[in-house]
C-alpha cells in the first residue's frame, strides 16, 4: 500500500482526524458515561504505548494531522507521559499539526507543565456543574476542588482549555448562565453537549437525561444576542458568539442536529479498534494485522480498508421517547 495514499471514505471526506483512547479506565464513574460498578478490560488487551505509537504514526503518515488523546481518563495509564513525549516528533517535523486531549481535570495539577513541555497548547476538559455536592454526585467519585486546582495549573502552565459540559435534564439547567459567565471569566471557551446514548447505565433513565440544545440555545437568546459563526474547529462542534461578552459557545448535537456530512474522524479504542462512526457498531480490529507483521504495509491495507467501510452518518435518535440507535459499548471504551 502506498503510504502516500490519503484517507478518503466513500463520500469523499478526508479522514484528518484520529481520536485515540489510550485506556478504558477512570477515576470516575460519571452517571452518563459507566456503571458504577464497572468491570475494565484486562489490561493485556490494551494495545501497549508502544503499539499506540506504531499505530499513531501510521495513521499521522497516512494523512492524519489531529490527535486527540482519550479514554476513559487518559493520565491515569501509567507512563502516558512518554507516550505523548514520543508524539512530538510528529509536531516537531510538521507531519501532525495538534495533539491534544480530553480529560476530566483531575490529574492536570500533576501533568499539565509536562504536556505543555511536549507540544499540546488545547485542552478539553470535562465539567458540568460549578457545584461541589452535585459534582459529587454526577461523578459518583470525583472531587470539585482537586479539577478546579488542575484548571489553575492548565493556565499557569499555559493550555488553552475549553469546558465541554454535558447538557443534563434537571441537573444543570439552573447553572446554564453561571457555567457560562464562570468561563467567560476565566477566558476559556464553552461547549455543551447533548447526552449519547451508549451503554447500560445500570438503570439510569437516558430519555430522562436528555436536554435539547436548541432549548439550551433558546435560554441564551432570552439572555444574550446570538450570533451563528460559520467556522469548524475539526470536530463536530458548531459555533456561536454572545455578542455582548464575545464568548464563543460550542454546541455538539448527535440528535437534536447531527454533524455527519463534514465528518473527519475516527476513533481508536484502547483495544486497537476503530470505530469508523460514534455511532454505529462497525469496527475494524487493527491490532491483528498490526501484531501479525513488522512491516506496517499489512497495517495500512488494513486502516484503508476500514476507511472504505466508513458510514455515511450515524443513528441516534431519542423522537420516540427511547434512544433508538442506542450502541452497547460504553464510551469510556470508545473513547470521549
Amino acid at each position: 500500500m502506498n503510504a502516500q495514499v490519503p484517507l478518503i471514505d466513500p463520500f469523499a471526506r478526508a479522514i484528518s482526524y484520529l481520536r485515540v483512547s489510550v485506556t478504558d479506565r477512570c477515576d470516575f464513574r460519571c452517571v452518563y458515561c459507566m456503571s458504577e460498578a464497572m468491570q475494565f478490560l484486562p489490561k493485556k488487551e490494551l494495545l501497549t504505548l508502544e503499539e499506540l505509537d506504531r499505530m499513531c504514526s501510521t495513521f499521522v503518515r497516512l494523512g492524519v494531522k489531529k490527535l486527540r488523546i482519550t479514554g476513559g481518563e487518559p493520565l491515569v495509564r501509567r507512563d502516558i507521559m512518554t507516550f505523548f513525549q514520543s508524539m512530538s516528533r510528529h509536531l516537531e517535523s510538521g507531519d501532525l499539526e495538534e495533539l491534544t486531549l480530553t480529560t476530566n481535570g483531575s490529574q492536570l495539577e500533576r501533568f499539565a507543565t509536562d504536556l505543555y513541555a511536549a507540544g499540546v497548547r488545547r485542552i478539553n476538559v470535562s465539567l458540568d456543574t460549578l457545584d461541589e455536592d452535585k459534582f459529587a454526585r454526577v461523578t459518583r467519585w470525583g472531587r470539585l476542588p482537586q479539577v478546579l486546582r488542575g484548571l489553575d495549573a492548565a493556565q499557569k502552565a499555559g493550555l488553552r482549555i475549553k469546558i465541554n459540559a454535558v447538557a443534563l435534564k434537571g441537573f444543570n439547567e439552573d447553572e446554564l448562565l453561571t457555567i457560562t459567565q464562570w468561563c467567560a471569566s476565566r477566558d476559556m471557551d464553552l461547549t455543551w453537549i447533548e447526552v449519547m446514548p451508549m451503554g447500560d447505565l445500570g438503570g439510569e433513565d437516558r430519555v430522562g437525561q436528555y436536554w435539547s440544545l436548541r432549548d439550551v440555545r433558546d435560554v441564551y437568546a432570552s439572555n444574550y444576542i446570538v450570533s451563528d459563526l460559520a467556522e469548524r474547529s475539526g470536530g463536530p462542534a458548531r459555533y456561536v458568539r454572545l455578542e455582548e461578552t464575545s464568548q464563543k459557545i460550542g454546541f455538539i448535537t448527535p440528535l437534536s442536529h447531527n454533524f455527519c456530512e463534514s465528518c473527519n474522524r475516527v476513533r481508536l479504542t484502547c483495544t486497537g479498534e476503530l470505530y469508523m462512526c460514534l455511532g454505529q457498531e462497525d469496527m475494524a480490529d487493527l491490532r491483528a494485522p498490526m501484531r501479525s507483521s513488522d512491516d506496517d504495509a499489512v497495517l495500512e491495507a488494513a486502516i484503508h480498508a476500514a476507511i472504505a467501510r466508513k458510514p455515511k452518518g450515524h443513528d441516534f435518535d431519542y423522537s420516540r421517547q427511547k434512544p433508538d440507535g442506542q450502541v452497547t459499548r460504553h464510551m469510556s471504551h470508545t473513547g470521549g
